[in-house]
């Protein structure tokens, strides 16, 4: 692919391909042909999320070559809403088109270990943490790290999935290393120090191919059983806290070279420290309420990133906050039926629903999201739409 493909500035009219058709490429899909973009995507599900709102999809594996270069055939430029595409099909769709965020920064984020690794020797700030490639090694972590750690496999896993927790409750013991080590398939794993946490945040970072650097204010995150269960924007953390998460975002995105988003998990301990869990190379659960908060939101973002066009202004017009809608909410409800209409009599609430086909224990579904004056009305009037869909406990 010549030079001139690579930068070139992509037009209203051309052709948008996305890695991925789950919730995130349909937004980021409903944001292109907003913009007047034709988009195409790639998902193993011919019926994904996205293809409700797309030109095109191309059913494929995520590590199907052959699909990937006929996702990219004519398109102008390629992006992702998922990290975890086989190397060999994102190779194959750079060999066509732009690929933007770029094989290498994915490569390395798809792979916990070599994601840890790049932020340790790029002097990014972390927890202590070690890699174990065998169930011996997986001890010596344990030990190592006082005995009350997090698992998680190398590659794959989200949402608390793919990670197991050791010695919260107890000593833990070999036979219970030995069975999260056979839990996660007796594959390579990051082992993590459990740390006294203050809160958790994220901030979400962009990057042209021009170039240019934008990050968005960071948002706070609260999670249960590992999953997001709601997130506010702006998050209302001290200045200098603040201004550190944002070098943090800004350093990753220019340090990885990524043409498109990253979004950076963040934990505050309860010392103070500032460390980086985890990085996502696309749009994140965490920044959904950009729609509603931001001047721009960070699926336009990712298309005017992927499209070589200027990086929309990150500023918050109006605080706003976001409650995930999972599975849950819909087998408990009375007759499997929530009363989203009880939920949108609450000021400031808006729906947004996925079109995924089955309700499942953890599956996100949609969300709810919320403006107010302040950043504490905005949650307030979220989490009381939630309680109004009529959910048992």
């Amino acid at each position: 692919m010549s030079a001139e493909n690579l930068v070139r500035t992509v037009e209203p009219g051309g052709l948008l391909a996305i890695l991925g058709g789950g919730q995130l490429g349909r937004m980021t899909a409903m944001a292109a042909r907003t913009m007047g973009y034709r988009v195409r995507v790639m998902d193993p599900d011919a019926k994904c999320p996205a293809s409700f709102v797309v030109d095109e999809v191309i059913t494929g594996r995520w590590d199907d070559v052959e699909a990937g270069r006929r996702l990219a055939s004519g398109a102008d430029a390629v992006t992702l809403e998922i990290e975890q595409i086989g190397v060999d099909a994102l190779r194959a769709v750079a060999d066509r088109a732009p690929l933007r965020p770029g094989v290498e920064p994915v490569r390395i984020i798809q792979d916990k270990i070599l994601q840890k690794e790049w932020l340790a020797a790029n002097e990014f700030p972390v927890g202590p943490f070690r890699v174990a490639r065998t169930e011996a090694e997986l001890a010596e972590a344990v030990a190592a790290l006082g005995g009350r750690v997090f698992v998680k496999t190398a590659r794959g896993g989200y949402d608390g999935r793919g990670q197991v927790r050791l010695g919260f409750d107890h000593q833990v013991t070999p036979a219970e290393i030995a069975g999260g080590w056979a839990a996660l398939g007796s594959r390579p794993v990051v082992v993590e120090q459990a740390l006294e946490l203050e809160l958790e945040i994220s901030v979400m970072a962009a990057r042209s191919p021009a170039g240019e650097v934008r990050s968005y204010p960071a948002a706070r995150n609260h999670h249960e059983r590992q999953i997001l269960a709601w997130s506010v924007l702006p998050a209302g953390i001290p200045e200098a806290l603040e201004e550190a998460a944002q070098l943090i975002a800004r350093g990753t995105v220019a340090g990885l070279g990524i043409e498109g988003l990253v979004c950076v998990e963040m934990f505050v301990t309860a010392d103070g420290d500032l460390l980086v869990n985890e990085l996502a190379p696309r749009p994140h659960n965490s920044y959904h309420q950009s729609e509603r908060a931001c001047a721009t939101s960070q699926f336009e973002q990712l298309v005017r990133a992927a499209c070589n066009l200027p990086l929309g202004e990150t500023e918050v017009l109006t605080p706003a906050a976001i409650v995930n809608l999972l599975g849950e909410v819909w087998l408990n409800a009375p007759g499997q039926r929530p009363d989203f209409a009880a939920a949108l009599k609450v000021p400031g609430v808006r729906l947004h629903l996925y079109e995924k086909h089955e309700a499942r224990v953890g599956r996100k579904m949609g969300h709810l999201s919320a403006t107010g004056r302040t950043r504490e009305e905005a949650l307030e009037r979220a989490l009381e739409a939630y309680q109004k869909l009529g959910t048992r406990a």
